[in-house]
């Protein structure tokens, strides 16, 4: 008998995967979380039955989470992941010499264990000495702390249960607070082929908080559409003015010093979105 798992990504369309193996299939405090074996893309973990990360696509999305926005702040000392407890957004900056101390927020703590257990590639760097995790509420840490880090990334679930919060005006106002005087953010932003309005909703927000605001975009094949935006709020420093000859080639397999200003170049319909 073959077994398959389907995500419903909208009322109308869905993707699905043959799998081999059910590790987890555990209701949480905050969600229901499941770590499930696919025959296409190795270990998956999923939430409130949403795929939030595979071995076989992970680096795509963790990789352009981290690298735009470190390679954009000249000194990102002190930086900030707001959910991410799988590890991987962590494994990325920790390939960045100039992160002194990274902390990683995830409400979830079960998200954490499991992804230690089930996906050691991915949440190799939780243990670096560099980083310090807390399970605790990303919105409330921002709230209590003021101009302490130099780059916040928010790695978020979509908008619904517990990260729901993460998609408010008020939650970037926070986050600004939370940045120093030369502070960056980056957030994961959904998709514009279902999520339009969201799109254009957290730009309006952002433009409103920070002066210079940028999206972008990369393909993640597990991910609704898979054509997945970022969109990032900085204080002073524009992604689009870095010297791209400035950036090192690191041990990555999607980003690369010449994709950093091309992953801004968006099609029109997406331009179109967030003008």
């Amino acid at each position: 008998m073959e077994l398959w798992y389907t995500e419903k990504q909208t009322e109308n369309f869905g993707i699905t995967a043959k799998i081999t193996k059910s590790y987890v299939h555990e209701q949480t405090e905050f969600q229901q979380l499941d770590m499930i074996e696919t025959e296409e893309f190795g270990t998956m973990l999923v939430l409130d039955g949403m795929v939030m990360t595979t071995v076989k696509d992970e680096f795509v999305y963790h990789e352009m989470v981290a690298h735009p926005v470190l390679f954009t702040h000249p000194n990102p000392e002190n930086v900030l992941v707001v959910g991410g407890g799988d590890g991987g957004v962590i494994r990325e900056v920790m390939k960045h010499p100039k992160v002194k101390k990274a902390v990683l927020v995830d409400i979830d703590g079960k998200v954490i264990e499991y992804s230690k257990k089930y996906l050691p590639t991915i949440a190799g760097e939780l243990d670096n000495p560099r980083v310090e995790v807390l399970v605790n509420d990303g919105f409330m840490h921002i709230h209590d702390h003021k101009n302490t880090y130099d780059v916040i990334m928010v790695d978020s679930t979509e908008p619904v249960g517990p990260a729901a919060n993460l998609f408010t005006r008020g939650f970037y106002q926070g986050i600004y607070e939370a940045l120093k005087e030369d502070g960056i953010f980056v957030a994961q932003t959904d998709n514009p082929w279902f999520k339009a309005d969201l799109i254009q909703s957290v730009n309006r927000d952002v433009k409103e908080v920070f002066p210079i605001v940028r999206v972008y975009g990369a393909n993640i094949p597990t991910y609704p559409s898979g054509l997945w935006t970022f969109t990032m709020g900085s204080k002073k420093h524009d992604p689009l003015q870095v010297d791209e000859s400035s950036i090192p080639e690191l041990d990555t397999k999607y980003y690369t010093p010449r994709l950093h200003k091309a992953a801004f170049i968006l099609p029109k319909f997406v331009e179109d979105l967030v003008k």
